[in-house]
């Protein structure tokens, strides 16, 4: 992966949810093709079309998961729909820039949805930047020993995805934890350094 984010120009494709942390703890977001290639995409416009959508099993698990992360997320978040996938993301209203990739778009902070063969949670504060020399944050180390400590299912994550095929895979306190560690003021702060760094 290069290092477009540096100068402001993302390559011609569409804009997608990581966040990369930085040593500094900061957050970059930016959505890489392969994430894109392999989700699946819903044409649906509001979370209760995207519920409806799914069948019973997977509308069960993702539902049980949304309750953890409403129930844990800052109020200065929104839920709605974004790239195909539930968001939640920091409305215009709070953060009127928006998203720098697309900024009709307000800035995407998670996502959940069901994929072909797993279903995922999207966490762009979470993002483990153990790749092209860039550190852990403080949050990613404490997220990975804290899940290990829960004793579920060994962690299944990508660089900011959290795969799972059932509800009992996943640490739902942890995952309920790292979201409330993360009010939308202090993530706008981290999204900002970062852009100013890149």
């Amino acid at each position: 992966m290069g290092r477009w984010w540096r100068s402001g120009r993302e390559p011609a494709r569409p804009a997608a949810l990581v966040a990369q942390g930085s040593a500094s703890g900061g957050v970059r977001t930016s959505l890489p093709r392969r994430l894109l290639d392999n989700a699946v995409q819903s044409k649906a416009t509001t979370v209760s079309a995207y519920l409806a959508s799914l069948p019973d099993d997977r509308r069960k698990s993702i539902d049980t998961v949304r309750s953890v992360i409403l129930a844990n997320l800052d109020k200065d978040f929104e839920e709605g729909m974004q790239y195909g996938m539930i968001g939640y993301y920091i409305p215009h209203r709070i953060y009127p820039a928006g998203y720098h990739a697309d900024p009709k778009q307000g800035l995407p902070f998670a996502a959940l949805a069901s994929q072909k063969n797993y279903m995922s949670v999207y966490l762009m504060g979470l993002y483990c930047g153990c790749i092209e020399g860039v550190s852990d944050t403080n949050l990613v180390r404490w997220f990975h020993e804290a899940w290990a400590k829960s004793g579920k299912k060994k962690l299944d994550m990508g660089k900011s995805c959290i795969r799972f095929k059932k509800v009992d895979d996943l640490a739902l306190d942890v995952l309920g934890e790292a979201i409330r560690r993360m009010p939308a003021k202090a993530y706008i702060e981290a999204y900002e350094k970062a852009r100013r760094k890149g």
